[in-house]
């Protein structure tokens, strides 16, 4: 194991231990909403902080952003990208559906990746060249080549509902070729459910780096394809991602562009 994907592991199982301490005491929640819609709590700002210094103590010169507003300047080569909990509302309402979501890009390259679901313990992990594993097994996106019978991951524009009338006529398009759509509140695990198979592909837009980027490189060492909206290789500065077999994506982007 690549050792800087090792200690992204420790800090995201740092991370998990504070979220599921929180999950059983979420009568004591403290919930602040920064925008409509999108919630924080004292253990989203926990679990960074608990990300950042497990990290720290062993590459304290490298670089950090996290979503709950963590901003380390360092070496500009290693940035760590950190959405502590992604899922946050699950969290609140007591859905057991989130997961901590850690990448590294080395040289603006995504080079180590995990997304960690505390709940269930599930360990998915990514190195660049190196493949993608759950729980240590290698895993593969889904051989499904068709939108006929596959299930489709995705989420609807609730921070900004004004853009929902784009966004229907696509989603039905969508909804009428494939088997089903799942829609459950956390991109970077339905990231890494398509990257291991249990979903056949997936696609949102409105979405920040942190969001995407451990499962972006989890999806493509798992063999599979990611695009943004108009089938480009840059969904993170667009903000949009399409994630799956490389056939699925080829059919969802001719709807989604």
């Amino acid at each position: 194991m690549h050792p800087m994907l090792n200690i992204a592991i420790r800090a995201a199982r740092s991370a998990g231990s504070v979220i599921t301490r929180g999950f059983e005491n979420r009568d004591d929640l403290t919930i602040t909403t920064k925008r409509e819609n999108d919630f924080v709590t004292k253990i989203d700002k926990d679990a960074e902080y608990a990300i950042i210094e497990k990290i720290k103590q062993s590459y304290p010169e490298h670089s950090f952003v996290g979503e709950e507003g963590s901003v380390i300047e360092g070496d500009p080569n290693f940035k760590w990208i950190i959405d502590p909990l992604d899922g946050t509302t699950n969290f609140i309402k007591g859905i057991p559906h989130f997961c901590v979501s850690i990448a590294l890009m080395h040289k603006g390259r995504l080079d180590q990746a995990v997304v960690y679901d505390p709940i269930r313990g599930d360990l998915f992990t990514a190195s660049r060249g190196a493949g993608a594993q759950l729980n240590g097994y290698r895993i593969r996106v889904g051989k499904n080549k068709d939108l006929a019978g596959g299930i489709i991951g995705t989420a609807f524009p609730f921070k900004d509902k004004t853009l929902v009338a784009n966004y229907l006529p696509k989603f039905t398009q969508i909804f009428i070729q494939s088997g089903d759509i799942r829609r459950s509140g956390s991109a970077a695990l339905d990231l890494a459910y398509v990257a291991s198979g249990k979903y056949d592909g997936f696609f949102e837009s409105g979405l920040k780096p942190w969001d995407m980027a451990a499962g972006e490189l989890i999806v493509r060492e798992a063999g599979g394809l990611v695009t943004d909206f108009s089938g480009g290789n840059d969904p993170m500065h667009k903000g949009e991602i399409v994630a799956g077999n490389p056939r699925v994506v080829q059919q969802l982007v001719k709807y989604l562009k």
